[in-house]
C-alpha cells in the first residue's frame, strides 16, 4: 500500500468527498482516507463505496475538523500507517441552513474557514514528506469576490452571505499556502460547480436546487485531474472542475 498514492479527503461520506473517493478509487494507484467527522456515517459510506469493488483502496479515519483532538489523532494514524499524505482534499464543509444570526457565522467559519486551516497545517509536515504533494481546498465561485461584485455574472443575486464569505476567506488561505509551500506542495482553490448535496438541506428541492444542481461526480473527475497532473501549471490558481479558472 505504502507504493500508492495517499489521499485524505475530509468530509468524505457523503456529496462531493464521497463522489471524489469513488472516482479515484476506480484507480488502483490510489489508496483514499476517507476522514469523516460521524464513524458511524463513515463506516456505512465505506461499505457502500467498497460494495462497488473498487480497483484502488479505502481507509476510514474520524476527522472532526472542528475538534483539535480528532485533528491530532487522525494526523498520528496516517504518520503511523503511511509516513506520508501525497494529497490533502480539504473538502468538509457546511452551509449551517438550519442556524441564523451570530450561531451561523459562527458554524460556517469554524467549519469552512478555520476548521479548514487547522486541518492543512496539520498535515503539511506530512505532505512535505511526498515526492509530489497536492493541496486542494474545495471552494466554491460563490467566494470570488470579482464574481460577486459583477452584475453580468449569474451568481451576483445569489445570497448565501455567510457562506460566500467564508469561502472568500478559505481562498485567501489558499493564496498564502502557495506563497508559503511554493515550489514544494502544488497548492489550488477548487471549483466544483452547483452539484447535489445536502449542504443547503436535505430536502429534494434544496439538494438538487430545484432540478438545476449536477453529479458530484463531475466534481471528482475534476479533483482527478489535478491529482494526475494535467493541471500543475495552474498551481496558485482559483480552478474550474470544467477546466478554466474563476478570478479571485
Amino acid at each position: 500500500m505504502s507504493e500508492q498514492t495517499i489521499i485524505l479527503i475530509t468530509g468524505a461520506n457523503s456529496g462531493i468527498g464521497y463522489a471524489t473517493t469513488q472516482i479515484l478509487t476506480e484507480h488502483p494507484n490510489y489508496h483514499v482516507i476517507m476522514g469523516c467527522r460521524d464513524q458511524e456515517k463513515g463506516e456505512k459510506a465505506l461499505s457502500q463505496l467498497q460494495s462497488t469493488n473498487p480497483k484502488g483502496t479505502i481507509s476510514l479515519i474520524q476527522l472532526d475538523v472542528e475538534d483539535d483532538t480528532s485533528i491530532a489523532k487522525a494526523v498520528d494514524t496516517v504518520t503511523q500507517k503511511f509516513n506520508r499524505l501525497d494529497v490533502l482534499i480539504s473538502n468538509a464543509g457546511t452551509g449551517a441552513v438550519h442556524l441564523s444570526g451570530r450561531a451561523k457565522l459562527q458554524q460556517i467559519f469554524s467549519t469552512n474557514v478555520i476548521g479548514a486551516m487547522l486541518v492543512t497545517e496539520a498535515f503539511i509536515p506530512l505532505l512535505l514528506k511526498s515526492e509530489k504533494p497536492y493541496m486542494i481546498q474545495v471552494s466554491s465561485g460563490l467566494g470570488s469576490l470579482a464574481l460577486a461584485n459583477d452584475p453580468s455574472n449569474i451568481s451576483y443575486a445569489v445570497s448565501y452571505d455567510e457562506y460566500r464569505m467564508s469561502k472568500a476567506a478559505l481562498d485567501m488561505m489558499t493564496i498564502q499556502m502557495h506563497k508559503r509551500l511554493q515550489g514544494q506542495v502544488r497548492v489550488f482553490a477548487f471549483c466544483p460547480g452547483l452539484v447535489r448535496s445536502n449542504l443547503r438541506g436535505t430536502d429534494e428541492a434544496s439538494v438538487t436546487v430545484n432540478g438545476t444542481a449536477g453529479d458530484p461526480l463531475d466534481s471528482g473527475r475534476g479533483i482527478l485531474r489535478i491529482v494526475v497532473g494535467e493541471r500543475d501549471e495552474e498551481a496558485g490558481g482559483f480552478v474550474r472542475h470544467v477546466g478554466g479558472s474563476y478570478p479571485w
